[in-house]
């Protein structure tokens, strides 16, 4: 492919300016502090914790981390040279850190393990490796003999989210492609429709069987669809969207208070994809936040293991809210190093976070 990867489709709704100036860094670190905090109280169970897990939503934070990458990677895509340029700057913005995560966590782990080296050493921690590098953390998710104790073992439980944000970055070339096809609204409303009757068949395949294998299908990537779909669509109709933006909140905010009358499993992609994206681009832009770095992913991809060790030396049990705080310290001390060692080092010079840094 050469320059303007999809032909007539370049052009897009969406000011120039509000894409410069918007709220997705703050947003994302709101959502990946909000899976900490829900996580701080689903693993270490401690009772003090539950409101926590009462006023916030892990799942609604990791879905509208999807709607915005729904709104960003098709923006990327539109504005790659090419698909190389396209999947080399998505690979830079994800995987350095990434592999740094995986690899720091193997080694790490022999010395936090109960295991002796020679134990820990094993094709398990080859199989735990290999796997997560390749984002088949399923496969492997605990490291040998470490956090044995704790009610769940795996080492970074969060990461089932990135298999399905890279198996989306795959398919939007082929999406685009489908556009220059079949014309861009019947491409999304399809995608979106099947997407939703997929996750209504596997949650009522749970129900009759009662297996949980099919409420482990539902949150891949099908399942999870609609809710890139709905960023995009948010993307290339933003001008609609900011158009009749007070309609449509007001119906989101109606849909998401209705939602136990409502047919809410085909209504709440399309709702949550409105409140994202009038929370980032239609009101106004709160702050450069994103001028120091952008820590949202470092803080979703080093909270889990952080959380794990802590609970594993019982450091939950006294003062869970004294825990609470330093452990928020230190997730976002660690992402805050994992910003400007590694993935700052691999990002171009174009981004507007190296060039924020530099403003």
């Amino acid at each position: 492919m050469t320059a303007n990867p999809h032909g007539t489709l370049a052009a897009v709704a969406a000011p120039d300016l509000r894409l410069r100036q918007n709220n997705f860094d703050l947003l994302r670190f709101l959502f990946a502090f909000t899976v900490f905090l829900v996580h701080a109280h689903v693993l270490s169970g401690a009772e003090p914790l539950a409101v926590l897990s009462g006023l916030l939503s892990s799942e609604i934070a990791v879905k509208s981390f999807f709607v915005v990458s729904g709104f960003l990677i098709f923006m990327s895509y539109e504005n790659s040279r090419d698909i190389r340029s396209y999947f080399a700057k998505r690979a830079r913005r994800i995987y350095p850190a990434y592999f740094s995560v995986i690899m720091i966590c193997a080694v790490l782990g022999s010395v936090f393990s109960v295991h002796t080296w020679g134990d820990y050493f094993s094709p398990q921690l080859l199989k735990y490796v290999s796997a997560n590098l390749l984002f088949l953390n399923f496969l492997q998710p605990n490291l040998p003999g470490l956090f044995e104790s704790n009610s769940l073992q795996a080492v970074n439980g969060a990461l089932w989210t990135l298999k399905i944000e890279v198996m989306f970055y795959l398919s939007v070339p082929l999406v685009v492609m489908a556009f220059r096809k079949l014309g861009r609204m019947p491409v999304l409303l399809t995608l979106y429709i099947c997407s939703v009757i997929y996750s209504v068949g596997m949650e009522g395949l749970a129900g009759k069987t009662g297996s949980g294998f099919y409420l482990e299908l539902q949150r891949q990537l099908p399942g999870q669809l609609a809710y890139f779909i709905a960023g995009a669509a948010g993307y290339y109709y933003f001008q609609y969207l900011s158009k009749y933006a007070a309609w449509l909140v007001v119906l989101a905010v109606a849909a998401f208070a209705l939602q136990a009358w409502l047919p809410w499993a085909a209504i709440q992609p399309a709702a949550l994809g409105v409140l994202v994206v009038f929370s980032a681009c239609v009101v106004p832009c709160l702050g450069n936040f994103g001028k120091y770095g952008d820590f949202s992913y470092g803080i979703y991809i080093v909270h889990f293991p952080i959380l794990q060790t802590l609970i594993a030396y019982g450091l939950f049990g006294k003062s869970p809210w004294v825990m609470l705080l330093l452990a928020g310290a230190l997730v976002i001390a660690v992402a805050f190093l994992l910003w400007h060692f590694i993935e700052k080092r691999f990002l171009r010079k174009s981004s507007h976070y190296v060039a924020a840094s530099h403003g």
